[in-house]
C-alpha cells in the first residue's frame, strides 16, 4: 500500500497487485464479451481479488502491451479468458474520466465481442469460481466504472444490431426463423410480432435455405437457414440498407 495521498478524498491509492513487464501502465482493454443462452443475453464478468474491491465482478481486461496495436490487444485478451480465437471484434469507445481507478490515472479502451452459439460452450466451461456468465438484466455490482461500460456497450449493441447484420455472429451457423427472432428479442428486450419480423427478414434475401430441417426436437421440425455475409456485401454496395 502506498503512502501517497490520494488525489482524490475517499479514493484509496492501491498498487497493482501484478504488473507484467512491457505493457503501458495508464492504458487497458476492457472487454465487453457477449452470448446468448436459451434465448437469454449475457455478458462475461471475472471476479477481482484486490485491496478494497475483494469478490467484485468486472469486465475481463487486461494491459496493453508497447509492442501490440490496441485491436491485437484486445483480440489476445479475448483468448485469454475465452480461450476463442477469432471472434466477431469492435472497438466501443475509451473510458477516461479522472477518478476511474484508485488514485491511478489508467484510461481504458473498450471492445464488445459476440461469442457464437458454437463457441458459447466453449466459454462456459471456463463459467465457475472467478469467470461467470450473467445476464445483462441482472448483473451483480462491478467494480470501477465498468456498469457504466458495460450500460453503454448494451444500448451500443441494441443500437447496431438494427442496422447491421452483427447479430447473425450470436447463431450456429445454420439457425432457424424463430431462433433469429428470439435472437433480437433477447438483444432488444422485447416482443416482436412473428409475421412482420419474418416478412421483413424474408425480404432483405439475406438467408440462404440450407435444404434441411432441425433434429431432434420435440416439436415439428423447422427449416434451417444461413447467413450469407457475400449477398450483404453485394447489397450494401448497391445502397441497401439493413434495418430491422
Amino acid at each position: 500500500m502506498s503512502k501517497q495521498q490520494p488525489a482524490h478524498p475517499g479514493i484509496i491509492h492501491v498498487e497493482p497487485l501484478f504488473l507484467p513487464e512491457n505493457v503501458i501502465k495508464a492504458l487497458t482493454i476492457d472487454n465487453l464479451i457477449f452470448g446468448l443462452d436459451n434465448d437469454e443475453l449475457k455478458v462475461l464478468l471475472v471476479k477481482r481479488h484486490e485491496p478494497g474491491h475483494d469478490n467484485l465482478w468486472a469486465l475481463p481486461g487486461g494491459w496493453i502491451r508497447y509492442d501490440e496495436n490496441l485491436r491485437d490487444a484486445a483480440a489476445r485478451l479475448l483468448e485469454e479468458w475465452t480461450g476463442v480465437k477469432n471472434l466477431y471484434l469492435e472497438q466501443l469507445k475509451a473510458f477516461g474520466r479522472i477518478d476511474r481507478f484508485p488514485n491511478e490515472r489508467v484510461v481504458t479502451i473498450a471492445y464488445y465481442a459476440l461469442v457464437s452459439a458454437e463457441n458459447y460452450q466453449d466459454v462456459i466451461a471456463l463459467s465457475a469460481g472467478d469467470v461467470h456468465w450473467a445476464s445483462v438484466n441482472n448483473l451483480p455490482e462491478l467494480i470501477y466504472d465498468h456498469a457504466e461500460i458495460l450500460s453503454y456497450g448494451i444500448k451500443f449493441l441494441r443500437h447496431q444490431v438494427c442496422h447491421q447484420p452483427i447479430g447473425f455472429n450470436l447463431l450456429p451457423e445454420k439457425f432457424t426463423l424463430l431462433q433469429l427472432q428470439a435472437l433480437y428479442e433477447a438483444i432488444l428486450n422485447t416482443t416482436l410480432d412473428k409475421p412482420n419480423f419474418r416478412r421483413k427478414i424474408m425480404k432483405m434475401d439475406l438467408l440462404t435455405p440450407c435444404n434441411e430441417k432441425q433434429q431432434g426436437v420435440p416439436h415439428r421440425a423447422a427449416n434451417l437457414y444461413r447467413f450469407d455475409p457475400e449477398v450483404y456485401k453485394q447489397l450494401s454496395e448497391s445502397g441497401f440498407s439493413f434495418e430491422i
